[in-house]
Formats: C-alpha cells, sequence, structure tokens
C-alpha cells in the first residue's frame, strides 16, 4: 500500500502548526496505517492525532492537538495514498476532461470509487463496484451512496459511458437497493443523446427497476470552453422546456407508484427555461440540494424567513480528502472557511456571485428594498462555455473584475467557491484587488451579512 503524500498544508491550520510540511510521507496515524479514505477520516478526526511521517527519509512523530472533527489542514495526494479507484469510463459530457491546463493534479484526478461517494457526496457509475465492496457497503453501513445513472437501457448507457461494463453495472444498484442501502441517482443530459425518449425510458427504467431510490436528480451539461468533444452543447430554452416538462409529469407518476415525486429537475433548467420554480413545498426534505435541486427556494427561504431547515452539505466534486466528515457526506462539518467581516459595516453592498446566482439574489434583494446593495454577475471566463454556477468562480474572474471596482464598498464572497481557502485556480481571497468577505452560502447568512451594522 502506497503512503499518503502531503501536498498541501492550510496556513496557520492544526497540521502547520504542528510542523507538518509538504512534500512529508504519512506512515502512521495514531499507529494505525489507515488502509483507505474512511479509515484515514476516523483517525484524522480525533482530537489528539500523533501522527509518523517520513521527511527526507528520517522518521519523525508530530502530535497534533484539535477540536473534534477540525481538519488538520492536510492535502494529500490521495490516488498515491489510498489507490482511490480512477474511473474508467470515458463520457464525453466528464468535465475532467473540460478543464483548462495548468491547474493542480489533484484537481484531475478521476475517480470512480463508493467510498468517496460516501464522503464526498460524489457520483459513482458503479463500474469498478466489486462483490467485496457490497459486502462493505453493507457490514460497515456506508450509507447514502450516489449513483450516476444517465440512461437505463443497457446500450445507451453504454454509449453514454464508453465502457462495456456501463450496460450492466447497475445490477449493482438493485443489490445496493435490496440490502437498503440509501441511493440518490443523478442523470446528466446531454442534447440530443439521452433527453426527449430516451429521458422518458430512463425514467421508466427507474420507475421498473429501481423504485425503491430516495431521489434522482436531472441536471443539465455543462460544457466549458475547454471541451474537444463536438457532440456536447448547453441546452436551448426549447430543450429546458422539455427536460421539465417530462421531470414534472413523472413526478406525478412516481407519486403514484412511490408516494414520492422521486425525480426532480435542476434550478438552471428553471433558468434557462425562464419559468418558476416549483413551491417549496415540492421539494420536501431537499434531499440534493447540493446538486442544484431546490437551491433557490431554499436560499429563498433562508434569507426572507431565516427557517429553513435545510441543511447545508458542500459538494466534493474538487474537494481534498481533508474535511470529509468520518461518519459519511452528510454528518456535521466544520466550516471550511472562517467568516471574515470587514469593520466598516455602513457601506454600500457588492454581492459576489455567478450567473445563475445572480437570478436568484437579485429578485430576493428587491423584496427588502435595499438601494445601497447590488448584485455583481462575474462572468467565468476561466472555464468558459456555459459555465454560470457559483461554485466555479475562481480568483482570476473576480481579480479582473474586483480591479475596476471602487475600494469603498463592502464586497461578500460565498464560500462555495473555497475549497481549503483557495480557488480552483489556486489563488486566495487575499491575492484580490480588495477586501472581500467570506460568508456561508445560504441565504441566512447573506441577509445577516446585509444587516450587519458598524
Amino acid at each position: 500500500m502506497s503512503k499518503p503524500i502531503v501536498i498541501a498544508v492550510t496556513e496557520d491550520s492544526p497540521a502547520d502548526q504542528a510542523g507538518v510540511l509538504a512534500g512529508d510521507l504519512i506512515s502512521q496515524i495514531n499507529n494505525e496505517t489507515p488502509r483507505d479514505v474512511i479509515q484515514y477520516q476516523l483517525l484524522v478526526d480525533e482530537p489528539k492525532v500523533v501522527m509518523a511521517i517520513e521527511r527526507k527519509g528520517k522518521r519523525q512523530v508530530l502530535t497534533i492537538t484539535k477540536k473534534m472533527g477540525v481538519p488538520l489542514g492536510i492535502e494529500v495526494d490521495s490516488p498515491l495514498f489510498d489507490q482511490v479507484r480512477t474511473c474508467d469510463n470515458h463520457c464525453e459530457f466528464c468535465f475532467i476532461y473540460q478543464l483548462p491546463r495548468g491547474m493542480r493534479r489533484s484537481l484531475s484526478v478521476k475517480d470512480d470509487d463508493y467510498r468517496l461517494s460516501f464522503l464526498y457526496g460524489n457520483f459513482t457509475t458503479l463500474t469498478r463496484f466489486t462483490e467485496a465492496d457490497l459486502e462493505r457497503v453493507i457490514t460497515e453501513g456506508l450509507s447514502p451512496l450516489y449513483v450516476s445513472i444517465h440512461a437505463t437501457n443497457q446500450d445507451k448507457r453504454i454509449e453514454m459511458l464508453r465502457n462495456r461494463r456501463g450496460g450492466t453495472s447497475l445490477r449493482w444498484l438493485r443489490l445496493l437497493l435490496d440490502h437498503d442501502v440509501e441511493v440518490h441517482g443523478q442523470i446528466v443530459v446531454c442534447p440530443g443523446i439521452n433527453d426527449g425518449q430516451w429521458l422518458e425510458d430512463t425514467l421508466a427504467g427507474i420507475a421498473d427497476r429501481f423504485p425503491e431510490i430516495q431521489s434522482l436528480a436531472v441536471v443539465p451539461l455543462g460544457v466549458s470552453a475547454h471541451t474537444s468533444e463536438p457532440r456536447m452543447r448547453p441546452h436551448t430554452k426549447k430543450e429546458a422546456e422539455q427536460v421539465i416538462d417530462i421531470v414534472e409529469e413523472w413526478q406525478d407518476l412516481f407519486l403514484q407508484i412511490t408516494n414520492q415525486r422521486i425525480v426532480y429537475a435542476a434550478d438552471e433548467y428553471y433558468l434557462l427555461a425562464r419559468r418558476s420554480f416549483p413551491e417549496t413545498k415540492t421539494y420536501g426534505d431537499f434531499p440534493m440540494h447540493e446538486d442544484g435541486i431546490g437551491m433557490a427556494r431554499a436560499f429563498e427561504k433562508d434569507f426572507l424567513n431565516g427557517d429553513s431547515q435545510v441543511k447545508h452539505h458542500r459538494p466534493g466534486f474538487f474537494s481534498s480528502v481533508d474535511g470529509a466528515p468520518a461518519q459519511g457526506y452528510r454528518a456535521p462539518r466544520t466550516t471550511e472557511v472562517s467568516v471574515k467581516l470587514t469593520q466598516k459595516k455602513n457601506r454600500p453592498i457588492t454581492v459576489l456571485t455567478g450567473d445563475f446566482g445572480a437570478s436568484v439574489i437579485k429578485p430576493l434583494l428587491e423584496k427588502i428594498d435595499r438601494n445601497d446593495v447590488e448584485v455583481l454577475a462575474i462572468e467565468n471566463k476561466f472555464f468558459g462555455g456555459n459555465i454560470g454556477v457559483t461554485g466555479l468562480l475562481v480568483g482570476e474572474d473576480l481579480k479582473r473584475v474586483l480591479e475596476k471596482k471602487p475600494k469603498d464598498r463592502r464586497y461578500l464572497l460565498p464560500d462555495v467557491c473555497l475549497s481549503g481557502g483557495r480557488f480552483l485556480d489556486d489563488l486566495t481571497p487575499e491575492d484580490l484587488p480588495h477586501t472581500v468577505e467570506v460568508i456561508p452560502t445560504d441565504g441566512r447568512s447573506l441577509r445577516t451579512a446585509i444587516e450587519a451594522r458598524s
């Protein structure tokens, strides 16, 4: 088994204060050699972490003390540490293939590992799942899991995953459900490939073969300017309308079959189709809020009433190993980014967000009559294409826009675009030309920050 290699240490974190350095090899944690990321997280969640490291060929033992559940502040090279199962699919729509060159290596790891599904909410296609994996999921209670479906027809799924095993790997989904594992699914809809009648066929397949699935997110294809796949393109307004119509029709059918709606269209579809979002009650307890399902309604409820019961979990697509709760993705966790509020709270305010976030926030500000608050939608030139979600904003684009903005304002930045205090392009908030206040990405936190007075 390879040893985890420290590739980055967060400044002023418990690990930094204990003397951990990038390049250190982690031999043992609390006298145990972690076999995988789940065991690793169980060990580092402890308030006292005794870490044996190898540095320049010499062994050292470091003792790290912290509060229970607080991240160590270490980013490890997870493929080498854990032999994370990299994905052997070759999906045209895979976002890893659409990243700009020069991004740090840990962001371009294409995993298909059920353990990271449990820890982070990452989606797995189950094409590398085994009998031993099933046994471990059942015996250790690794639930919920998140499964990429895309199509239930064998030939269509093979086409979409570009993998022969894609046609049969959903048998594992059936077995997971047979053993009462909570599963949430996702369908990435690619225009002209698995939309229209194919989407209908997939939802019929779910109803027939997997009716116990807890929820199913139907999300639009994200196309960056760096894709090399000729068939990949954004949805048209008409196509977005068609997806919504199909999903809402099947919600009614699922209600009749299972007494639950099960399938939901991502908020982006309603924005693309210029339709109103469904009522809050439609989303139940918002089972896939973090995947853009009902996020706008949850944000609205948080912002206007401050009484939302939605638990805000951050998706882990670009997350490092450090910071995932050992008890699973939906377990409580410590916020990675501390909130930094300016002392001059009586200044006019600019809310920094992506195109989609701006579409949600602007109508809410009109309801509270705050003329001193503006919403600034940052164009994502770094990724380009139709990428408009706030979570993919990078420092380079923020820096470009803020250089032209006055300093005598308060700038509010949602923490969803940061991981370990860094943007995806490795810049930090301190690299921006103006001071920004980093706030949690929910409606209540935004309302609180706006109403803060000096």
